[in-house]
């Protein structure tokens, strides 16, 4: 299993997809995120669709989410229409848009 870190000085423009690997994101990724789990960082910022079966935000995304597992952090801004089997979050997070818990 691959483990691919965007670091924070560093701007993805473009679709990226990474089906058995883990993919961190510390700088900003506009496009969409397909991987087995993402973590948007507190200083991350993903404008895109996430599709994995592990997600966790600290920071900021914009887009869709669709996974098995979503995780909010205190420090979460999520503006997105979301689609999982479970959700967590910490007091402090922010999520705007559709969601859709399916259990």
């Amino acid at each position: 299993m691959s483990r691919s870190v965007i670091e924070e000085d560093l701007t993805v423009e473009g679709n990226i997809a990474s089906p058995e690997g883990d993919i961190e994101v510390k700088g900003r990724v506009t496009g969409d995120i397909t991987s087995r789990s993402v973590e948007v960082h507190v200083a991350g910022k993903v404008d895109g669709a996430i599709s994995a079966t592990e997600v966790t935000i600290q920071g900021n995304h914009s887009g869709r989410i669709d996974c098995t597992s979503l995780s909010l952090d205190k420090t979460a801004e999520v503006k997105s229409d979301v689609k999982a089997q479970t959700l967590s979050s910490e007091k402090g997070a922010r999520l705007v848009g559709k969601v859709q818990i399916t259990g």
